[in-house]
């Protein structure tokens, strides 16, 4: 059978331990034999950041601008023991952090449902997705400790040098002080990119502040996204049928817990974080989260949800047999090529990518998994497969799908 041609490459970010193990797998299984796969390649892998003084992440980021859609492996972010294995120049950022930065992306993350692994939250039968702002707040933070008695200000001085002061407190004795910003730039794109997006996948959008709380900071984020949406997408979410709406978090919380779910739910950036990995628990397993990067200009980058599974990269140096949940990665090539495949118009790469995600899902239903995926399945007898051997069980799935 021919192969599947690309006319634009995707940009390709390889990455660290087991999931770099998992990324040749999935490559040499169930990609090269089907598709002439164009790329451009970066490897963002921990020893090669270090090399080039991570200038590699940053030019995999500009690459991404420039073609459109990147598909990205689980990257390590190194931690003071890490800056001792890996012999480490200096402590770099988070690849993730750097590369939105760049794109001014928002991160959605959406379950990918399989029968057999229940959510625990019953009625939940569709996926909701979260999309988390990528700015400020609490992760640009500037905190000082006060030693005692005191005054505590908050000032902002003009460029033309006036001052605007509120008092924060009147410490009596030592406590803490934590100072925390935001830009209506980042905030509008995050608006965008959500909108957007919520148009892309023809699914609700909710927003939700603690604006009665935060009648400034919060409420200008509440305030952008309305701006932002009656201005540029009413008109569009109204002819897709398609509904945004905005909710206090506490009430949010309440509604999606009682939903069905279905749709987009926009956090800022601390709610995105924690509820993201709620909502990635609930519905089984943080290996089974679909994670993408979209800019307000419509650029997508495609990755999964979890870590480098540094374990069981661990077990495999060492010689001893995985059994390692690829899924997720192999969503995030999916998801890459489908949306490469809408940009260039090539149906057959779309095609190529919707039946690879449903052998993946009727791989499992047929009872054929990873040890992890059988301790949450309700599967009887699974059969449980090592990393290479579930890969290959989808490529037999997949063949037998395209008969």
């Amino acid at each position: 059978m021919a192969k599947i041609q690309m006319t634009t490459p995707l940009v390709e970010m390889d990455g660290d331990e087991m999931t770099r193990i998992l990324w040749k797998m999935i490559k040499d299984e169930l990609i090269l034999p089907y598709v002439d796969l164009k790329t451009e390649y970066y490897d963002l892998g921990l020893e090669y950041r270090n090399e080039t003084n991570d200038q590699v992440t940053i030019d995999s980021a500009e690459a991404t601008k420039k073609y459109g859609v990147a598909v990205k492996c689980a990257t390590i972010t190194p931690n003071a023991a890490r800056m001792t294995e890996y012999h480490l120049k200096e402590m770099w950022k988070s690849p993730n952090g750097t590369i939105r930065a760049i794109l001014d992306g928002t991160v959605f993350r959406a379950p990918i449902l399989i029968k057999g692994i229940v959510p625990y939250v019953k009625n939940w039968t569709k996926p909701i997705t979260i999309a988390r702002h990528a700015y400020g707040d609490v992760y640009k933070n500037t905190e000082i400790k006060v030693p005692g008695k005191g005054k505590a200000e908050l000032v902002f001085t003009a460029e033309d040098g006036t001052e605007t002061r509120e008092l924060i407190h009147n410490f009596e004795g030592a406590g803490i002080i934590q100072g925390i910003h935001n830009t209506k730039e980042s905030i509008s794109s995050f608006a965008r990119a959500c909108f957007g997006y919520a148009i892309d996948t023809k699914q609700d959008l909710w927003f939700a502040t603690k604006d009665t709380i935060s009648k400034k900071y919060d409420h200008t984020f509440k305030d952008i996204f309305q701006e932002i949406y009656d201005a540029e997408y009413k008109e569009q979410f109204e002819k897709l049928g398609i509904e945004y709406f905005y909710t206090l978090i506490d009430d949010a919380v309440a509604r999606v817990i009682r939903s069905e779910g279905g749709f987009i739910w926009a956090c800022k950036n601390y709610d995105g974080d924690v509820m993201s990995d709620m909502v990635a628990t609930a519905y089984g397993d943080l290996s089974m989260m679909t994670s993408v990067l979209v800019s307000p200009s419509g650029v997508y980058e495609y990755e999964a949800a979890h870590g480098t599974v540094q374990r069981h990269y661990y077990k495999h140096l060492k010689g001893e047999e995985t059994s390692t949940n690829s899924i997720a990665t192999i969503f995030a090539w999916t998801g890459a090529l489908r949306k490469r495949g809408e940009l260039d118009g090539i149906k057959e790469l779309q095609e190529f990518a919707d039946r690879l995600e449903k052998a993946c899902i009727k791989t499992v239903e047929d009872g054929k998994m990873t040890k992890s995926l059988s301790l949450i399945s309700t599967c009887e007898q699974p059969v449980i497969l090592n990393s290479l051997d579930f890969i290959k069980a989808i490529r037999a799935t997949f063949e037998s799908l395209q008969g």
